[in-house]
């Protein structure tokens, strides 16, 4: 027992000085190898060491590799044909050419010209993202270097210090099968041409060129010519008790107009409420967004005027008053994804009430009345200023008579502001009255009174 003993102490004792591999429990099964902080703290420092220069060296090569591949090519654009070219329609021939340099020689397998169009649409509907893609346009062609030798498989070497050219050309859809360009909240309708460079055994190089598409929109027609108009009226209440009612009756003369115009409001405004009310026009646009079977409409003030304010019991009216059409894109009706109108907003603005809105729809068009009377204009303009200048020494006509005027100036308000006055959904219900700043009092010194002709000093209380 004792020589027993000895020897399992023997042995023992080695596997205690004897290196452990790693993840060999020791002989006691109390812990393992790794368990020891010292030696897990080196291992740990040891493994990001590893992996910081792994990941450094992956970096290094990968930005290597990306210039090995790139630097043989020294310029790869698309030029178009006119650059002044503000925007094509339907049917235009859209042409240019692809520029390319190479620092070094270089065999180019194929360049082809994509000429591409389509609509997106994009938005998220709480935890769904919607996505909705319309295509219009689509070309695609391989192009040839002329007078350049080719080799057996097509490719053609290019070298450094010149300058080479790949002409394209191609013709858009007719009108009425494009869209055009867009660019709002939740889409855009985007064209362009698309090169590309491919290259036996590296990585095919692209590159894009927008273009802007507008389809022609002429408002010119009898019904966008017509005059449009209507009527609306809301009761006011107070806390349940009816308050009266406020009323507007408007008209303008044609629905069809183009950037720059103005439009002619003729309206009439009725207030029998007890409360200051303002009446306000504005044009607005209205972006519809189609994805996934869902709708989305985000709407947008683009710009407004508004009248003098109504007190109770009076009524106003508008003869000629004018909004001028912005800057903004034409209407667009013809997308199946997005669409793009535009309206005339008159309403009222009622403290503490919603409003009394009545909406004109509008179309903007890209040919209207102004285009129309441009060759009117120019016959005009070739007469010499001398043959006119005895226009303007005419004597000026003379003023309406007082039983010509209709309108009853009684009802004229004030342009002062009365009340608050901002297009939230709520606003104040009492005006806030104007604090005026009255002189402090004279001191009992200074008071006099005439009191039979005679001025005497008032007692102080």
């Amino acid at each position: 027992m004792p020589s027993s003993r000895a020897a399992h102490a023997q042995q023992s004792s080695s596997y205690k000085t004897s290196p452990v591999p790693l993840f060999t429990p020791e002989t006691s099964g109390s812990c393992c190898f790794l368990h020891e902080p010292s030696v897990l703290s080196g291992l740990i420092g040891k493994l990001h060491g590893c992996i910081h220069d792994i990941s450094f060296c992956s970096a290094y090569w990968l930005a290597a590799i990306m210039v090995a591949m790139t630097k043989r090519v020294k310029t790869f654009q698309i030029v178009l044909s006119d650059p002044t070219k503000t925007f094509y329609c339907g049917g235009d021939r859209v042409s240019g050419r692809i520029e390319v340099e190479v620092h070094e020689v270089t065999r180019v397998s194929a360049v082809k010209v994509l000429g591409l169009g389509c609509a997106k649409v994009e938005y998220a509907k709480g935890k769904q993202r919607c996505r909705q893609e319309a295509e219009y346009l689509r070309y695609e062609e391989t192009l040839r270097l002329n007078d350049q030798p080719t080799d057996s498989d097509g490719s053609v070497v290019l070298r450094p210090g010149n300058k080479y050219e790949y002409t394209f050309g191609f013709e858009l859809p007719q009108q009425g099968q494009l869209v055009s360009s867009y660019k709002g909240k939740f889409g855009y309708v985007h064209y362009y041409v698309k090169a590309k460079l491919e290259r036996p055994q590296q990585p095919t190089l692209e590159c894009k060129k927008p273009f802007e598409v507008e389809e022609p929109l002429d408002v010119n027609t009898p019904d966008l010519l017509s005059p449009t108009g209507g009527m609306k009226e809301k009761k006011v209440t107070c806390m349940f008790i009816p308050d009266g009612q406020v009323s507007l009756n408007a008209k303008i003369d044609r629905r069809g107009f183009c950037e720059g115009e103005d439009i002619c409001i003729n309206a009439k405004f009725e207030n029998t409420c007890s409360r200051i009310v303002v009446p306000k026009a504005a044009i607005i646009a209205k972006h519809t967004y189609q994805a996934n079977g869902r709708t989305k409409v985000f709407r947008q003030k683009l710009s407004s005027v508004r009248g003098n304010h109504i007190i109770s019991g009076m009524c106003d009216a508008w003869q000629g008053k004018t909004i001028r059409v912005p800057k903004i894109k034409p209407s667009m009706l013809g997308c199946n994804i997005i669409r793009v109108e535009y309206a005339l907003m008159i309403y009222v603005h009622i403290p503490g009430s919603e409003k009394l809105i009545l909406e004109l729809p509008l179309v903007i068009g890209t040919a209207g009345l102004g285009s129309r009377s441009n060759s009117v204009s120019s016959q005009e303009g070739s007469v010499s200023n001398s043959s006119q200048s005895w226009v303007s020494l005419r004597m000026l006509s003379d003023p309406p008579s007082y039983c010509d005027i209709t309108r009853d100036c009684r009802l004229d308000q004030p342009l002062t502001p009365l009340l608050d006055d901002f297009d939230g959904e709520e606003s104040p219900i009492f005006m806030n009255a104007p604090a005026f700043p009255f002189p402090p009092p004279p001191a009992y010194t200074e008071a006099e009174e005439e009191y039979s002709g005679n001025a005497r000093m008032l007692p102080v209380c």
